[in-house]
């Protein structure tokens, strides 16, 4: 087929929870045009989001033992996407916990990484927005994005670049809340401005593969165990794009736009929405670094992109095993 998922190389004790609540999102999905006889893969592009790395709970080793199992893959990918909430948390850490966690992320990666990197900006990422806890000004010249920025080495908060005939489009979702020290998941009007012309910019016949930290769109947040028998089915503002009406549309409205990549969620699914594939790829960290979240377990996706436009994404555990918590006394 050339576009679908397939789920391996995961534990199957406590996994057929996670296939069986993610049916909907994970099985292939169409229409679907037939792929080209000659087609040719020309990527591989492995997509590991929600890393937390942190001091506590080995997450370096964790971080260092995924990276690993990227490169040992044959063939190796040749472009790693990171989605975002690259440390555990500087949106609410003091300079001196977030610079402690940056300092972890960089050494780690040139260290234990040999493949060409990008990143998109994820709300964890983010320094000082709660100042009541991380004793921000909001003056500081590497306040909110800026220290993310510079720490990723991406140019902005959201950009494009081109590699082997395909479009890359990081976008940056993560704007500040209704209330102080919170956020929300949109697309700011400079930005939606920026992606209609870069998308009407790009060639019909030249596919385009986007990525941000917040889903854009997701089932999953109907889906998870946050919501009960007695709740209102009511998803946060901060869950999963709240213009999703609005970007849907925008990006169904231009065939060459294949799929998108998604994390924050630390859940996997696979929506088709107007003609464009939405893919949330779990997490590295699964559940922060305490085991699978939710029956899904610790992991990546790799995606082969095609000439043709096509593509194939697979969900892969990296066989992390977390440390056992300590008994609440």
């Amino acid at each position: 087929m050339p576009s679908q998922t397939r789920i391996e190389r995961v534990h199957r004790r406590g996994f057929l929870q996670a296939a069986a609540g993610a049916t909907l999102g994970l099985a292939s999905v169409g229409p679907l045009r037939a792929a080209a006889p000659d087609r040719q893969r020309v990527l591989r592009v492995a997509h590991l989001t929600d890393v937390h790395v942190q001091p506590e709970r080995k997450a370096d080793r964790g971080m260092i033992a995924c990276l690993h199992h990227v490169q040992e893959r044959q063939p190796k990918p040749d472009l790693i996407l990171f989605g975002g909430d690259c440390v555990m948390d500087a949106f609410a850490a003091r300079r001196d916990r977030t610079r402690l966690q940056w300092d972890m992320w960089q050494r780690v990666l040139r260290a234990e990484n040999g493949v060409p990197h990008r990143a998109a900006i994820g709300n964890h990422d983010i320094w000082g927005w709660n100042q009541a806890k991380s004793e921000a000004t909001g003056a500081e010249p590497d306040y909110g994005k800026n220290w993310a920025v510079e720490a990723l080495a991406v140019p902005q908060r959201y950009y494009h670049f081109t590699q082997a005939g395909w479009h890359f489009i990081a976008l940056d979702g993560v704007q500040p809340g209704e209330r102080p020290g919170t956020y929300s998941a949109y697309l700011d009007e400079e930005q939606l401005d920026w992606l209609t012309g870069r998308l009407k910019s790009i060639p019909a016949q030249e596919p385009i593969l986007i990525w941000s930290h917040i889903p854009l769109v997701s089932v999953m947040p109907l889906l998870s165990k946050r919501q009960t028998p007695t709740s209102k089915m009511e998803v946060g503002a901060g869950w999963v794009h709240t213009d999703a009406g609005l970007v849907a549309q925008l990006l169904g409205g231009f065939a060459n736009v294949k799929l998108c990549l998604s994390g924050h969620l630390h859940l996997v699914d696979h929506c088709f929405v107007r003609g464009v594939n939405y893919h949330c790829n779990g997490a590295v960290s699964g559940s922060w670094w305490k085991g699978p979240n939710e029956g899904f377990p610790e992991g990546y996706a790799v995606v082969d992109l095609y000439s043709d436009g096509t593509y194939e994404l697979e969900y892969v555990a990296y066989g992390w095993q977390a440390e056992p918590e300590e008994p609440k006394r």
